[in-house]
């Protein structure tokens, strides 16, 4: 039974926002000045090969115009502490998913949003973001509101699935789905080769949604979840003194590819259907090791992730928000046929969803 056949939900506009602060090049210059000479040239020849061009951050620029690592930037005089970064995450989260929903709101009305659902992981702050953009917004305080933190890569799924539940059970629900991710906030001082490539890979960004019962866009089905047994310890988040700490292992593609050689793992997230017959693929852009993973590990032409490595050349991975840019795109471009939406992150897990144009 097609999803267009039975109740649904379908993502009726996506908006996105970055900062107009591009810091990917002084990044590099910050981290190769950190490391000795053999392993400089082998992060520079990573950082050529990574696929991306551009990384924007929310922080302000330093005292003459350059990055936050020069004087007067918010990493000039060493690590600021986790109080720091989460008082400048309390400011600029709103205020970055607002310009997304902004974006929303010039393509779909947002009238008579019934449901708020919020996917952040690079911060903390009470009354929640969720709190605070309903309140910008003006909204009722009778607005449902859930706030999904701390899942890393794949949290636009869950909060795509619950707006999905929320909409498939009562027809008349709107729901704004919001994700707004600053990992330029968790910059560590780290001089070994591993760490300073998993922080080349991140930027900020958001992304709204309007998630209905009705109208046109990508109607949702099929969610699915899965777990790489043994890999808990690959992709990990720790909060320290000074920020978000991660650590993301250069065995994860690896280990991605090994797993999509296992026809069960392949056929739940496919929906047991031959990745031939997927029109469309919604990679999170993850780097261009894992989307080379998966387009490898599921034989896939070298066109399929062409969105995937558009928007990682565009904005380098904004964990959560990456995905909905996917989504974005594909929707501005009117793809046809039956799609596939796919996100790695903690765990080792995959997560995603099947979608199918309408309207």
């Amino acid at each position: 039974m097609s999803p267009l056949d039975r109740a649904s939900a379908r993502i009726n506009a996506i908006g996105t926002a970055v900062p107009d602060h591009d810091i990917h090049a002084a990044f590099q210059s910050w981290a190769e000045a950190r490391i000795g000479d053999r392993e400089r040239s082998l992060f520079r020849r990573m950082a050529q090969r990574s696929g991306i061009e551009h990384r924007w951050s929310v922080l302000p620029r330093a005292d003459d115009g350059g990055s936050p690592v020069e004087a007067g930037g918010f990493y000039a005089n060493g690590m600021p502490f986790t109080g720091a970064r989460m008082d400048l995450y309390g400011q600029a989260a709103p205020a970055l998913a607002l310009r997304a929903i902004a974006a929303l709101g010039d393509q779909v009305s947002l009238d008579g949003i019934t449901h708020l659902v919020v996917a952040s992981c690079t911060g903390f702050v009470a009354p929640g973001i969720d709190q605070i953009i309903a309140a910008r917004l003006g909204l009722p305080g009778s607005v449902e509101r859930t706030l999904v933190g701390f899942m890393g890569c794949y949290a636009a799924v869950a909060a795509l699935r619950v707006a999905h539940h929320i909409a498939r059970s009562d027809s008349s629900a709107r729901v704004l789905v919001v994700t707004v991710e600053l990992s330029s906030l968790h910059l560590q001082p780290d001089s070994t080769l591993e760490p300073l490539l998993a922080m080349l890979q991140f930027g900020d960004g958001a992304a709204a949604a309007l998630v209905t019962a009705e109208g046109a866009g990508l109607v949702l089905d099929r969610f699915f979840a899965a777990t790489l047994p043994g890999s808990d310890e690959l992709i990990r988040w720790r909060i320290g003194d000074h920020g978000f700490a991660m650590h993301l292992s250069g065995e994860v593609p690896a280990r991605i590819g090994h797993a999509l050689a296992d026809a069960d793992f392949r056929a739940t997230l496919t929906a047991a259907r031959p990745p031939s017959d997927i029109a469309a693929w919604a990679v999170h852009a993850g780097g261009r090791s894992i989307l080379d993973a998966v387009e490898h590990g599921l034989g896939l032409d070298a066109q399929a992730l062409s969105w995937s490595r558009s928007v990682l050349a565009r904005f380098g991975n904004m964990s959560s928000a990456t995905l909905m840019f996917v989504l974005a795109d594909m929707l501005a471009a009117n793809l046809t046929g039956p799609g596939v939406a796919l996100a790695f992150g903690p765990g080792l897990a995959a997560e995603g969803f099947g979608f199918e144009r309408v309207g």
